[in-house]
């Protein structure tokens, strides 16, 4: 992301702006819940984020027809101007890496972390806590340091 960063702030936005923006052209109206899971943010970062795409007019959000308690959120004409603008800077430098480090390499990474990406979704990796399992190294919440020192 460092060769890209400085790219997005000459356009005014973050590297998390950016991915809203990205994951709200792939349809037209998207949920709040959807687009938090589409883009890996959280649900109180994504409310800012829209909050501030929504004031420079470059996402609308709205309730959903079929129920009024969700949110959905698209993206407005001004908004895909600027993911014109900001997609064929972001090419080139994508062009300049593949350049540097290779094409095959590049498209091997891309499918490995793609791989990585569906292995990590699975329910595999939830918080040990969560699984209601203790963590290793502890035995009713003390580690063996502690019940070693208290005997």
């Amino acid at each position: 992301m460092q060769h890209f960063r400085a790219m997005l702030r000459s356009f005014g936005i973050t590297e998390q702006q950016w991915r809203v923006l990205r994951a709200l052209t792939a349809k037209d109206l998207v949920e709040f819940s959807e687009l938090v899971e589409m883009t890996f943010l959280l649900a109180p970062s994504m409310s800012r984020i829209l909050k501030e795409l929504e004031s420079r007019k470059l996402i609308a959000r709205g309730t959903s027809n079929e129920d009024q308690r969700r949110v959905v959120v698209s993206i407005t004409p001004s908004g895909l101007r600027l993911i014109e603008k900001v997609g064929a800077h972001s090419e080139f430098i994508y062009a300049q890496i593949s350049n540097q480090y290779g094409a095959k390499k590049l498209q091997t990474l891309q499918i490995m972390l793609r791989e990585l990406e569906i292995a990590m979704s699975h329910e595999v990796f939830r918080p040990l806590a969560a699984a209601g399992k203790k963590q290793p190294g502890r035995a009713n919440g003390r580690t063996k340091a502690n019940r070693r020192a208290s005997g």
